[in-house]
């Protein structure tokens, strides 16, 4: 979510070639099917540690979020509170992190919450492939215990709480949705 915000407010603030730039390099990678370069990332690190596989899941799942901001950004830009904080002089930096990143972070929070959904199905994913960290308890790990040793119970545990999590993480999502949509306010 940091790559993203920062990546996409610049894109969406300052417009132009920094627009240009940043947006094909959000768009070359989307290109890439993110489960494959998380596959590739993992295997070329040898020990692989729950901060190795959590930094790459970030590192390849920023784009959504930076997309997201930077049209936040160019809607917030032109309207009247950023407009007189231009005029007064304000520095740029404090523009966008303390003037429209806050009147924009709401669709931000929301996709957040999807994102740690998703986040918790790649590293499941991952572990159950024998990829992710081996020395830290895994849903997926479990689950793939569980169906090599024909296992019922470790296959249905882990399973239920994956679903559970993510099912909860979604509805989160969609209630803040809900919550911070000015259309939906009366």
């Amino acid at each position: 979510v940091a790559i993203g915000v920062v990546i996409g407010a610049l894109a969406g603030y300052f417009g132009g070639w920094v627009d240009a730039l940043l947006s094909r390099l959000i768009e070359v990678m989307i290109c890439f099917p993110s489960f494959f370069l998380i596959l590739t990332l993992a295997a070329l690190i040898k020990e692989r540690s729950i901060f190795h596989v959590m930094l790459i899941i970030g590192v390849t799942s920023w784009t959504g979020v930076a997309r997201l901001v930077r049209a936040e950004f160019l809607k917030h830009k032109g309207l009247e509170y950023a407009q007189a904080a231009r005029a007064l002089g304000i520095p740029v930096r404090r523009i966008i992190f303390r003037h429209i990143l806050p009147n924009a972070s709401a669709p931000v929070l929301v996709s957040a919450t999807f994102g740690i959904a998703s986040a918790i199905l790649v590293e499941s994913s991952l572990a159950f492939l024998g990829i992710g960290d081996i020395s830290v308890a895994s849903w997926g790990e479990t689950l793939n215990a569980g169906r090599l040793e024909g296992r019922l119970w470790l296959i249905l545990a882990p399973g239920l709480a994956i679903f559970f999590v993510v099912t909860m993480f979604n509805l989160v999502g969609e209630g803040l949705r809900d919550a911070l949509d000015p259309k939906l306010r009366r």
